[in-house]
């Protein structure tokens, strides 16, 4: 509790129309340069994207997303670890 709010753990970022955009949970924020980065944020870039090479989905996230955020590096498996309500479980994916 912080006064009358409830402290969520969730991250919310507002553009400049106003929107707030849910970039996931603290607990979940990469620090990348410095910065913290939502891996929220960087899989909806890539999600719909289709099939492409390494090279291809970075220059993809650059063009969409600040500079900073663009995976490092990229491994492509064929299933990731989830929840029983489908969320991706990333502590596995070391």
């Amino acid at each position: 509790m912080i006064g009358e709010w409830i402290q969520t753990g969730d991250k919310y970022s507002q553009d400049p129309d106003g929107y707030f955009w849910y970039c996931g949970r603290a607990d979940d924020m990469l620090k990348v340069g410095g910065i913290w980065v939502s891996p929220v944020e960087v899989e909806n870039t890539l999600v719909g994207h289709g099939a492409g090479l390494e090279d291809e989905l970075n220059h993809f996230v650059k063009d969409k997303l600040a500079p900073y955020k663009y995976p490092r590096w990229i491994e492509f498996v064929p299933a990731l670890p989830k929840t029983a309500t489908g969320k991706i479980q990333r502590f596995k994916l070391t």
